[in-house]
């Protein structure tokens, strides 16, 4: 708790969001469990803004249900609203706005919210209720808001791998005094080898749905019914204590190789060594630099190798910290990003599942069925898709928004839009993510059961990844043939007879027209 602030006369108003689900909250920190009330609730406007993945609003419902009970036992008063009490006024703002009347609150006091939307949203209460609004910082988090802004101020390049360093020199995670454990702040290199299926890869622990959550399960399936995806099975943990046990077991199960293989893609195996941590870190059942502290543990104790432990380490420390940094500094305007000036509309498949290409089909029905994919899998493939054929980044950020349990938007818009799209025209990365199907091919198992040959250009049964690569290279020379790290593709691509070129820019635009935007 800031030492500035000062608890008020009269009780407070404390909002709880649905990524908010931890005990360790600044607001709650700031409260007192005798006269202030914690207000959760279940509104159509936070479910129905993006048509959101059925399992990813049901997990969200019962993880805010069973984090409402953990309050209660924990001596605090909550007033929790479901999505079918009948006063529900459908918005966070109205139901802050009743319960504050009816509980005559005094004031209200919250932790700052993940996501620009929602900030403006919680800027507003003051007029709609009458009450100050005190917001806290999310602490959750190891670097402040205004810290990115300190770091960024000045640079010119805002590259992740320096913002790492600092993050490790602050924590002293995987650090050797002053130096990097092991001589070197980053062993990415040693995490790109694909895989074979294999009887001893871990599988996820799956947790079946008590009686709390079979009664959200009955609601989504009733009021959700025409969104995307699977809701049953479900079997994600909406506690506190199932979320430790998957992080137990996946400690114990799949960190060691977790590091050669987070990049590789398998069509039996949707989940490899991941850890499956991000939806409960991301909504706050489980503390990131608590989980990076034991994942660090395991390395000094010699169960898991400096590899799995610094590529782990650094997904949190350093990539989802610098995103959120990026994502509070650029925003709002970071969202209508659109470098390449890409327009074409997203096809169908993408909600369907329905492609003939094997490893869009694997990754969008994995999607589907399990609202999860790993990032490789979302990067390479359907994020790679989507660049080399030129489809709005809106759009597409809105997918992702939309299809992944663990997707908010401060976290999944840098990563698409940035990363994934190169929309912020190099802020993130310094040169697009986009490949020929070699790519998949060398990392997965999809292209031996494709149609496509992959190792064909054009022509009849070629990859589309193929010819779209190099027509995307073609399309966008005037904006990316000057970038160094592309310099070698565009030799390449120079050197293709005409013929060639006319038939790679000719196999592209067909394949293109063939596609059937999604209509709702």
């Amino acid at each position: 708790m800031p030492p500035s602030w000062t608890p008020a006369a009269g009780s407070a108003l404390i909002p709880i969001l649905g990524d908010q689900l931890s005990l360790n909250l600044t607001s709650l920190r700031a409260g007192d469990k005798a006269h202030d009330v914690v207000i959760m609730a279940e509104v159509a406007e936070e479910a129905t803004y993006v048509r959101h993945h059925k399992k990813k609003i049901a997990f969200l419902f019962a993880a805010m249900r069973h984090f409402a009970a953990e309050l209660e036992a924990d001596g605090w008063t909550v007033r929790y609203v479901r999505l079918d009490d009948r006063k529900n006024g459908g918005s966070f703002t109205s139901e802050v706005a009743r319960i504050a009347r009816e509980t005559r609150a005094s004031r209200i006091v919250v932790t700052e919210p993940g996501e620009w939307r929602v900030r403006e949203l919680i800027d507003t209460w003051e007029t709609e209720t009458g009450l100050p609004v005190t917001v806290l910082p999310d602490e959750r988090f190891i670097c402040a808001r205004h810290e990115f802004g300190a770091w960024a101020h000045g640079r010119k390049s805002l590259r992740m791998e320096f913002f790492y360093r600092d993050m490790r020199r602050k924590t002293g995670l995987l650090m050797d005094g002053e130096e990097p454990e092991g001589g070197k702040w980053n062993f990415d290199a040693d995490n790109r080898k694909p895989a074979k299926a294999d009887l001893f890869i871990p599988r996820p622990l799956r947790f079946s749905p008590d009686a709390i959550t079979r009664e959200v399960l009955d609601l989504v399936s009733q009021r959700f019914a025409n969104h995307f995806g699977d809701l049953e099975p479900f079997w994600f943990a909406v506690t506190r204590t199932d979320a430790e046990k998957q992080f137990k077991h996946f400690l114990k199960t799949g960190l060691a190789q977790f590091g050669d293989y987070q990049d590789a893609m398998l069509l039996s195996e949707p989940f490899l060594y991941h850890s499956i941590l991000s939806l409960y870190i991301n909504c706050g059942l489980l503390d990131p630099f608590e989980v990076c502290q034991r994942v660090e543990k395991e390395y000094r104790a010699g169960r898991a190798p400096l590899n799995a432990a610094e590529g782990f380490i650094r997904q949190i420390i350093g990539w989802r910290e610098y995103v959120r940094g990026i994502y509070w500094l650029k925003m709002p305007n970071y969202v209508d990003g659109n470098f390449l000036g890409h327009t074409r509309l997203l096809p169908d498949f993408y909600w369907t599942g329905d492609t003939d290409m094997t490893c869009l089909r694997a990754a969008i029905g994995q999607t589907k069925s399990e609202a999860y994919a790993h990032h490789i899998q979302r990067l390479m493939v359907t994020g790679n898709f989507a660049l080399i054929a030129g489809f709005d980044p809106k759009q597409v950020h809105e997918w992702y928004l939309a299809v992944y349990a663990d997707a908010y938007e401060w976290v999944e818009l840098p990563n698409t839009l940035g990363m994934s799209q190169f929309a912020d025209g190099g802020l993130l990365g310094s040169k697009p993510y986009a490949a020929s199907g070699n790519y998949i091919n060398k990392m997965s198992d999809y292209c031996g059961s494709c149609r496509y040959d992959v190792k064909k250009r054009t022509g009849a049964g070629a990859c589309p990844f193929n010819a779209l690569y190099w027509d995307f290279l073609d399309r966008n020379a005037d904006k990316l043939a000057g970038n160094p790290r592309m310099a070698q593709m565009y030799a390449t691509w120079r050197k293709f007879s005409k013929p060639d070129q006319d038939a790679v820019r000719r196999d592209a635009r067909a394949f293109l027209d063939r596609l059937t935007p999604w209509a709702e």
